[in-house]
């Protein structure tokens, strides 16, 4: 199991970023918020853009954003593995899809908690990743939404009709215990967990094990 790692709720961005890139975790997760989709806002690309200066991990980016054809050139520019937005968006999903496999970055929808896992049927031979909310989208640091469990058997059990191997990576309220209580997906994301600790990397190993 992979491990992405959240900076939402870091009070030193660029600090914790020097520390996590000393650590094993497999990816850093960044969060776009702008407002709109969201209450909250991030912080905007002229100072995301920066991020290399304090880590070369490979990155994993959520656009929890109205317009995600907006942000798709611009956060491509970065070390991106996966680009992911949410479905619930008034967009051409598919097109954005296609801007993201475009930059050959893998490409992924995220599915609220009141999203039903048919609607990415679609959308499966397209996709890369399904990213399965356990919060609301927006603040970091939500308690889990125990549901989770079950939204996320049931997309195990689409993706396996489906013949679509497209990961599964699960965000929002992520920590040692409630990690125990979802089945095994591919990568965990987990931010608060991680960096409420004094040990990043003693707190990631205990997300692995």
């Amino acid at each position: 199991m992979q491990i992405s790692t959240s900076f939402l709720t870091s009070k030193n961005i660029p600090k914790d970023l020097r520390i996590l890139n000393e650590t094993d975790t497999d990816f850093i997760h960044v969060d776009v918020l702008d407002g709109k989709f969201v209450k909250e806002k991030s912080l905007p690309f002229k100072e995301m853009k920066h991020i290399y200066k304090y880590t070369s991990k490979r990155l994993d980016i959520h656009l929890m954003v109205e317009k995600p054809e907006k942000f798709i050139d611009d956060y491509a520019k970065l070390n991106a593995e996966y680009i992911t937005f949410n479905m619930e968006v008034d967009s051409d999903i598919e097109s954005c899809l296609k801007k993201i496999k475009s930059y050959a970055i893998k490409c992924g929808l995220a599915i609220s908690p009141d999203t039903k896992v048919k609607e990415l049927v679609p959308y499966l031979p397209l996709l890369d990743a399904v990213l399965v909310l356990g919060v609301y989208p927006g603040k970091g640091g939500q308690e889990f939404i125990p549901e989770t469990k079950e939204k996320i058997k049931e997309l195990k059990v689409l993706l396996k009709e489906y013949k679509s191997k497209a990961k599964i990576i699960v965000d929002g309220g992520i920590n040692d215990k409630t990690k125990k209580k979802i089945p095994k997906v591919d990568i965990l994301v987990s931010g608060n967990y991680i960096l409420s600790g004094e040990d990043y990397q003693k707190q990631i190993s205990s997300l692995r094990k």
